[in-house]
């Protein structure tokens, strides 16, 4: 033999391998698609019966007319199956079939089965089931269907199901593939591949092994190895699933640990082959099996897989052994085995690699002896035994994942026995009758023996006892005593089905398989079965175990919890904040303003900003009080947090943590339309950022670890604080307060605004160790506003317009979710027309939303009708949901339809056409808006795409016809471009929808005074109404009128409200001495105050109360607290005419001019001590004015005024005593009503009341020069002040801060002491 030859010979299994490996890596290649099954003779193809000679397997090729044009089968039942050898192993990729030719018989539905030897069938799988495919409907016509993953095998096995209506079973087939060849290698558990490196120690940062192995084994190790350092991989076999372990370093000090461990498949040991591939880049992994992908990134922070000497396949080195923990190698068969490049298994072929350990070594996969049965829920097998014996012995192998079923049953001469699975647990029940007596025993043993596993059950009963032994576990067997002699009957029932005399409650199925049954210590033999020599069965299929782990690839999302039966599997959500048949969809809103939308107030809330999405759900704080949403997350750093623990280089840092992930964090700020973050720096010799150009003592890290050196109150790119932003700093050298480096206390602090820097993670602080150096930081809460998401809208002008996006492909679980709004009947939502899925939203006659969708080849439709028009201008929300297991859409929150889908057909969505918001193809689209359209979590982007389509504008107005009704007590809805918000100006109530209580606690002398304006001055007159953010009235004369309050108090007696005019007209609400209520009107035409008394209670209990005061003309409707509403009428001789309306007071009276003396003398003294709230006098909110600065309206207060929601206890302080009240009538001498007619003519008293006012007056005024010259002083003493410590100092928020320095703000203050003291 020539050199040349000899080199042939080695290089050509090498080669081969090369180019099978290569060809099997894609189950669909095009390189793969010759016929296989054409060029095979007659003798390749068999079957289990045929109708003629003519109708032989061996005619059935494609497009072939011989014979009787196809193979048709004797009979029709299940149990039918064309055979076809293709002579060695092929990857078969493609299935293609036809009727039997020239007459009515097809095969509408099959299966196929595969298998190497003949033996152990293995049914074709796709989407976690047994595949049914969709055949023919009619003679000619050629189905072709593409498998999802290739089948490597000999024999191909075609199941038919269902046939034609009018005929018979026939079929027509080819086969479409390649050759396939690779180096095979049995391991017997005691021999391994050992496969040395070149160098003794390898650094490596890449590897990609691939194998495939076949075992009936369910633990051993397929690969391992190790390095002295602590990096090892192992692939391992672990009750029959594959584990596969990292470690590519720790640190000696254990704070940074390595190992990884992930677990991939199940049922691995059924003799079946199974293909595995791991990738690894650095840290990150594609481990593969049988198509199913599982990506996961090691732990730990090193990059390089550090081996020492070898790789071993197979098993553990003898090295190992001692550490392994009893380890098994690995017993089966693997073939194609490579190692970065380096074809192991042509290797050892060639004796390369060190195979010294085998006994016998051998390249070829021995047969396996073992012949599972498979029984469905219609399932039964009946085998012979002995009969009229002693003695029972019986013992079976079986796996299943029913906690319930019947395993064996015989009955005896008298009486029977039964083995069964019993919620998970063998139990064996034995009845035996003799006598006329009935004797009865029941024992079971073992748990949760429906895990899929193979588990032995082995029952001996002789004479007098019986024996249970479960896993040949022989220490857990149960023994137990007969109490009666028994006697076979010869007759054994596997799996199901025992005559009808036997109690119907015992008649469970069982599902799953069964092996190694053996009745009398003998080895049933199957095959003999299978020929009809022994036995009988029905539904029963042999040499095969179909057994499918529903529950791998998991199904159940978001670390739901699956669990399974034969049929369906079924996942636990509970604690996922997920929900839904496979936990697909969250249970919480996408952000705070959704909970602001179904009308939360402000608190702490679960969001999911993506949904159904893989970021986890999580907490934050929303601030609802404004107009604008807050969104808070805080952190753990405490305010005011001195600066310790410096490092050598003198640097101390402090981390920062938020509780919520990056992506958590990342998902608020980038929906956000701002966010904001405080912090402060205080020091005392300190210095914070030294120079703008220099190195800064103080910088923090924020998103994605960036370093920055700006402070709150500046910017990117500006190493300067806020002060030195408004050239305001203590030192005008310096650019941050703290930089001056001064041994007294100073601050630098501000707002960061750059959301994409946000939030802070770490701050280091680099000035600390000097002597007397001290400095205290606070960061505040991350607080962002808005959610763009939201209000993402685009509006569709022209039913003919559309939106489309890019196309996605959706996975076995899609979900859609958005809102709209319409006048029209009809439209198509969305839709995605795919060549062979399908997707549609629609609206149907105003009131009826469709969804429609592909599963597979069937169409499925649900909808759900609404009572009320869906056509009403207003917002209607869509959910849609399909899944593997069901079907849901939901209308509204409430209305909605669940159907489950069909079991085959969920492979992932792969849609070729765009996805059109709005209809294509000449259908009529959608007209109206659309807003917050998100699918599989993820939002699109319709205002942006909307700027770019003709028919399509972004955005949309119209919120109010929506959420107006989220607007209370005469809040009135103003539409804006993202949203809307409540106006609450002609309220007696605040906050975002006009429901927050305005009160104030009202001390003793404290009195609120709201004068109309005067008709002379129209244009002051719309200046006010103009600033003011309450309504204004001018004077007027009312002939209906509602005044509207709440109070609570313990004091009596009191003037509650006081309606006062430029006549002698006034309505005043008093509570009496005894507490009661008491309503005066005085409208003119009578000589006294027509009035109300309110005698069944006392209201001044500390209690609060509300009241309704409302006249039309002489009618009085009263209403107090949930009291039925009193009606009353004014006299005939009254006027009906409230005349020019000059002030309303609260809590007390002071005006001059003609005053009701009883008033005066009975109500007024000291005052109103307690709550008011809520008050309103038509559109006139005065409590309101008076307490909210920031409203330009014509009210003064006299007096402490505290603000209070007048529900908690009022705050406490000192009364103000008489003496100094110029209020008081001891106390100023004053006598009310005050006229001249009525002065007293002593000089002494009336200058003794001049005095007294002057005096009153110069204190006042000194007070307030005392406090703005201290104020004075103190603003220029070196402190540092923002603009935003100025809105500090006086205010609670920024929005108080500015109304505190707006010069018209000051000036309406000013005007109102003015009035006071005329």
């Amino acid at each position: 033999m020539s050199h040349l030859t000899v080199l042939l010979v080695f290089l050509l299994p090498v080669l081969c391998s090369i180019i099978i490996t290569c060809s099997a890596g894609s189950s669909v290649s095009w390189k793969c698609e010759d016929s296989l099954a054409t060029p095979l003779p007659y003798s390749s193809f068999t079957s289990s019966s045929s109708y003629g000679r003519a109708y032989g397997a061996g005619y059935a090729k494609l497009n072939r007319k011989q014979g009787a044009g196809g193979w048709s089968p004797l009979d029709t039942d299940h149990y039918q199956w064309l055979q076809v050898d293709l002579g060695s192993r092929k990857q078969v990729v493609a299935i293609a079939t036809q009727g039997r030719y020239g007459s009515s018989d097809w095969t509408s539905k099959y299966r196929l089965l595969y298998s190497d030897t003949q033996k152990n069938w293995r049914p074709y799988l796709q989407d976690g089931n047994i595949w049914t495919f969709e055949g023919n409907v009619n003679t000619e016509g050629v189905v072709r269907y593409e498998l999802q993953h290739a089948i490597l095998a000999r024999y191909i096995r075609f199941i038919p199901l269902e046939k034609s209506r009018e005929g018979r079973i026939g079929v027509r087939l080819e086969l479409y593939g390649c050759s396939y060849w690779a180096d095979v290698i049995s391991f017997d558990g005691h021999g391994i591949i050992s496969y040395r490196f070149r160098s003794k120690k390898m650094k490596i940062v890449k590897d990609v092994i691939s194998l495939k192995f076949r075992t009936m084994a369910g633990e051993g190790v397929l690969l391992h190895g190790e390095g002295q350092q602590g990096d090892y991989i192992s692939l391992e076999l672990r009750n029959a699933r594959l584990q596969l372990s990292y470690n590519l370093g720790s640190n000696q000090y254990g704070s940074i640990q390595g190992h990884t461990s992930v677990t991939s498949g199940s049922l691995l040991d059924d003799d079946h082959w199974h293909s595995v591939v791991i990738e690894r880049y650095r840290r990150n992994v594609n481990f593969t099996l049988d198509h199913h992908v599982h990506q996961f990134r090691t732990n730990g922070e090193f990059d390089h897989l550090d081996l020492d000497y070898e790789i071993s396949f197979g098993g553990l080195p003898s090295s190992a052994k001692s550490s392994s923990g009893g380890r098994e190698n690995f017993v089966g068969c693997m073939e194609g085995i490579t190692y970065n490049g380096e074809n192991i298994t042509n290797l050892a072929r060639r004796r390369k690699v060190d195979t010294s350990s085998f006994r016998n070594l051998t390249f070829s996969c021995a047969e396996s002896n073992s012949f599972p049965v498979f029984f469905n829920s219609t399932s039964f097998l009946r085998l012979p035994g002995q009969s009229n014996s002693d003695a029972l012995s019986v013992s079976l192998s079986f796996r299943t994942w029913n906690p319930n079923g019947l395993l064996m049953f015989t009955a005896l001469a008298d009486g029977w026995v039964e083995v069964a699975l019993t919620e998970g647990r063998i139990t064996v029940y034995m009845n035996v009758t003799q006598r006329m007596t009935n004797a009865h025993m029941d024992i079971s043993s073992g748990f949760g023996l429906n895990d899929g596993q193979w588990h032995s059950v082995h029952l001996n009963a002789l004479e007098y006892y019986a024996m249970l032994t479960v896993d040949g576990d022989e220490a857990s067997t149960v023994r137990a005593a007969i109490p009666m002699y028994i006697q076979t009957g010869g007759t054994y029932y596997f799996g199901g089905y025992f005559p009808h005399t036997i109690s119907q409650s015992l008649q469970r199925s069982f599902q799953g398989c069964m092996q190694m049954i053996h009745i009398d210590d003998h080895l049933v033999d199957l095959r003999a079965v299978e020929q009809g020599l022994i036995g009988t069965f029905e539904n029963v299929s042999l040499d095969m175990c179909a057994i499918v782990d529903r529950c791998v690839p998991n199904h159940c999302e978001h670390g739901a919890r699956c669990s399974q039966t034969w049929d369906s599997f079924s996942c636990n959500c509970s604690g996922t904040g997920y929900t839904g048949a496979t936990c697909h969809t969250s249970m919480y809103q996408q952000s705070c303003e959704d909970y602001k939308h179904q009308g939360k107030s402000s608190g702490t809330y679960w969001i999911d900003p993506d949904g159904s999405g893989s970021i986890e759900p999580f907490r934050v704080n929303c601030d609802m009080t404004e107009e604008k949403v807050w969104t808070t997350l805080k952190n753990n750093l405490s305010p005011q947090t001195s600066v310790t623990s410096a490092d050598q280089e003198g640097k101390a840092a402090l981390q920062i943590t938020y509780n919520v992930t990056d992506e958590q964090v990342l998902s608020i700020t980038s929906n956000a339309e701002k966010c904001e973050q405080y912090v402060a720096y205080a020091c005392r010799m300190s210095r914070l950022l030294n120079t703008p150009d220099g190195v800064p003592f103080t910088w923090w890290i924020g998103r994605a670890n960036e370093r920055h050196s700006y402070w709150g109150g500046s910017g990117p790119g500006i190493q300067k604080c806020s002060c030195g932003i408004e050239h305001n700093c203590t030192d005008p050298k310096h650019f941050c307060n703290c930089d001056a480096d001064l041994r007294s206390w100073k601050e630098d602090a501000g707002l960061l605004v750059y959301k994409d820097h946000l939030p802070v993670r770490q701050v280091v602080v680099g000035d600390t160790r000097r002597a007397g150096s001290e400095a205290k930081l606070t960061v505040g809460p991350l607080r962002c506003q808005g959610d763009r998401n939201y209000w993402n809208a685009a509006s569709f002008t022209s039913p003919a317009t559309y939106i489309h996006f890019s196309s996605f492909r959706g996975d076995t679980s899609t979900d859609i979710s958005f809102y709209f709004k319409t006048s029209s009947n009809h439209g198509v939502f969305l839709e995605n027309v795919g060549t062979t899925d399908f997707l549609h939203i629609e609206l149907r006659g105003g009131s009826v939303v469709s969804f429609s969708f592909d599963v597979g080849s069937e169409r499925m439709e649900l909808s759900v009708r609404s009572p009320v028009p869906l056509n009403n201008d207003q917002w209607h929300r869509v959910e849609a949901e399909k899944n593997i297991k069901e079907a849901v859409l939901q209308l509204n929150g409430q209305y909605r339809e669940v159907r489950l889908t069909p079991p085959q057909g969920h492979t992932k969505l792969e849609f070729y056409s765009d996805l059109y918001v709005g209809a294509s193809g000449g259908q009529r689209g959608f007209l109206g808006c659309m807003r917050s359209l998100r699918i599989n979590g993820m939002t699109y982007d319709l205002e942006e795409r909307a700027k770019v389509t003709p028919g399509v504008n972004p955005g949309c107005q119209g919120h109010c016809s929506s959420y107006g009704m989220h607007c209370r007590n005469g809040g009135k809805c103003v539409e804006q471009y993202n949203g809307y918000s409540c106006d609450c100006s002609l309220t007696a109530y605040d906050g975002p929808f006009c429901t927050e209580d305005v009160g104030g606690y009202f001390d003793t002398g404290t009195l609120v005074r709201y004068d109309f304006l005067p008709e002379t001055g129209p244009s002051v007159s719309q200046e006010v109404k103009k600033l003011s953010g309450v309504g204004v009235l001018s004077e007027a004369n009312l002939t209906q009128e509602e005044l509207v309050f709440s109070f609570s108090t313990s004091n009596s007696p009191s003037i509650l409200v006081y309606i006062s005019s430029r006549t002698q007209d006034y309505l005043a609400v008093v509570l009496r001495h005894n507490g009661t209520l008491q309503i005066r009107y005085r409208l003119g035409g009578l000589t006294e105050p027509y009035t109300i008394d309110v005698d069944h209670r006392n209201m001044a209990n500390g209690q609060p109360h509300s009241v309704n005061i409302t006249r039309n003309l002489r009618e009085i409707r009263l209403q107090l607290d949930h009291y039925p509403v009193s009606t009353y009428t004014l006299p005939e001789a009254s006027d009906t005419e409230f005349n020019i309306v000059k002030s309303i007071f609260l809590g007390k009276v002071f005006e001059t001019g003609q005053i009701d003396p009883i008033l005066i003398e009975r109500y007024n003294t000291p005052g109103f001590v307690g709550c008011l709230s809520r008050v309103q006098f038509n559109s006139v909110a005065p409590l309101k004015a008076a307490l909210r600065s920031g409203l330009a309206a014509p009210v003064s207060t006299h007096g402490i005024l505290v603000p209070s929601n007048c529900g908690a206890s009022p705050l406490t302080i000192s009364p103000m005593v008489s003496a100094s009240d110029p209020w008081h009538i001891e106390a100023a001498g004053a006598v009310f009503p005050f006229s001249e007619d009525k002065a007293s003519g002593d000089g002494v008293d009336r200058n003794s009341a001049i005095i007294g006012g002057i005096i009153a007056m110069v204190i006042f005024t000194v007070l307030c020069i005392m406090v703005f010259v201290i104020r004075h002083m103190f603003r220029h003493k070196g402190s540092y002040h923002t603009n935003e410590a100025k809105g500090a100092e006086s205010a609670d928020c920024a929005d108080a801060a500015i109304i505190v320095n707006d010069p018209a703000f000051t000036e309406t203050i000013d005007e109102s002491k003015k009035e006071w003291f005329i």
